[in-house]
């Protein structure tokens, strides 16, 4: 398999396009895709935030573009992450919700489903233009040893957390370089604990805590390898873990929220680990991840390289609805209806901001229809390979750089996530939920009427639902692994 993915990606090569400014510039962009996690529509000060503080996102989009109209390419992680890293819809992509390989005790075997070997990333195809790749972050697309692991997919080096149950605690015993493991020296604790009462010794939370965070080392890397690879081109993809539960960060984090909101110590009643101060510390760990970010882009710039790097930011699905995390008080989905897990726009759209000095026009907003499957384009585009012909997106970069008379838009863009399905085409968005009995909830939406999906017009519309339907049915391909409950009416 390994020999037909190779043949692949040779023929990238040999269909390589050289019409375009962008791809025979020399030396070629560097690559910074960054990706929070959780982190929802609401929750960046330039997407209207005024609790958190995000200075350096918000810079960023300050300096570059801010998306209006950008869907993940999931609810849930992992196949949000497939569908970005293979331009490739859940209708079609392999990997289609969260699964498990193991159980949640220390010895456990780690990973989600793997991305099959013969799946073709963008880190693969970079890779044939002669870019340095790293992957530094939460990966959950293949645990240890399995044809899915990052450096399988074109990464020259993977740092971070292979499994995602794993990352379930920002103090783990370990994570992972490439095929070895990092020991960090924490102490095991389990991620998902209850408490009766408070404790009343505060010294008692400490047990939440260990010596070193994740986040902490994962930045290091990064910063390593841009250091390391400098007078190449580069593809970081940065997927943090911030800010999905646990809550945890740090105390000099911690302390820039000390007294700001009204506190009830969160006791693990909707899982992971209790926290006494847990909007403070949720504040603190997004304002720790702006830092990160901060800390990228000036590495960039002391290096003289932020005149020819694209930086990307985005988040991989909704805010959470678990773990002590208040995505009512933060107002975490903005104006809109739902959290992670649903296909409302609050679980699906997310905020993106890119910045390319020279590029892209700084200070601008985009409302184009976007979605994590037009990455893989948008990149094949900027470095000059034609895009596979079995990917769902389309290149985002005539919206980037101003050519917006050049873009083309999707017809129809579709997901689907165990029993749930949703499809948009133009101002129409239908949504269908089935539960255990089979029986099927239906919604439609006109968005531009209905921004925050609050009138279904199910009843009042049925050409127009059963128009969707029908662009679902051409969506969608089976797949053995994630079965759909809607295959009777859809295949």
């Amino acid at each position: 398999m390994r020999i037909l993915k190779h043949c692949l990606t040779l023929a990238l090569v040999l269909f390589t396009a050289f019409d375009t400014g962008i791809a025979q510039q020399n030396p070629p962009p560097n690559i910074v895709y960054i990706l929070a996690d959780d982190l929802g529509y609401g929750e960046l000060g330039c997407y209207g935030q005024t609790k958190i503080r995000t200075p350096n996102i918000d810079a960023l989009a300050k300096e570059g573009m801010r998306f209006t109209r950008h869907y993940s390419g999931s609810a849930v992680c992992a196949p949000s992450r497939c569908v970005l890293l293979t331009g490739k819809h859940t209708g079609q992509s392999f990997v289609r919700a969260n699964t498990e390989g193991g159980g949640w005790g220390p010895n456990e075997p780690e990973g989600q489903t793997p991305i099959a070997d013969q799946v073709l990333t963008i880190a693969e195809v970079l890779k044939t233009k002669g870019y340095q790749t790293a992957a530094i972050g939460k990966w959950g697309l293949g645990g240890p040893g399995s044809a899915g692991h990052p450096c399988f997919q074109g990464f020259d080096l993977f740092y971070g957390y292979l499994c995602q149950r794993v990352a379930h605690n920002y103090y783990p015993t370990h994570l992972w370089k490439n095929h070895d493991v990092d020991v960090l020296g924490n102490k095991y604790f389990a991620a998902h604990q209850k408490i009766k009462e408070p404790p009343a010794e505060s010294t008692a939370w400490e047990k939440y805590s260990g010596d070193v965070y994740a986040t902490d080392r994962m930045i290091e890397e990064a910063e390593q390898f841009v250091r390391q690879n400098k007078s190449k081109p580069f593809f970081l993809y940065y997927p943090t873990v911030v800010p999905h539960v646990a809550i945890q960060v740090p105390e000099d984090s911690l302390a820039e929220y000390e007294g700001e909101f009204e506190e009830t110590p969160y006791l693990g009643s909707k899982g992971y680990l209790p926290h006494p101060q847990p909007r403070a510390a949720y504040a603190a760990m997004i304002t720790r991840m702006d830092r990160n970010v901060g800390r990228i882009v000036s590495l960039l710039g002391e290096l003289k390289l932020l005149e020819n790097t694209l930086i990307i930011f985005s988040s991989d699905n909704g805010p959470t609805y678990a773990g002590g995390a208040d995505s009512k008080f933060f107002n975490s989905s903005g104006p809109l209806r739902g959290l992670k897990g649903s296909l409302f726009e609050g679980g699906i759209r997310v905020p993106m901001i890119a910045r390319w000095p020279g590029k892209i026009e700084a200070g601008s907003t985009s409302n184009h229809v976007s979605g994590f499957q037009d990455i893989f384009p948008t990149m094949c585009e900027l470095v000059g390979v034609d895009v596979p012909a079995d990917v769902n997106g389309l290149s985002m970069l005539p919206t980037l750089i101003g050519k917006t008379n050049d873009q083309k838009h999707h017809e129809c863009m579709y997901w689907e996530l165990r029993n749930k399905q949703a499809v948009l085409c133009g101002d129409w968005k239908m949504y269908r939920v089935s539960n255990k009995a089979g029986e099927i909830k239906s919604h439609l939406f006109n968005l531009k009427s209905d921004p925050s999906e609050m009138k279904n017009l199910v009843e009042s519309e049925p050409e127009q639902m059963n128009r969707l339907i029908q662009a679902a049915k051409k969506s969608r391909q089976k797949s053995e692994l994630f079965p759909s409950p809607f295959e009777s009416t859809t295949d």
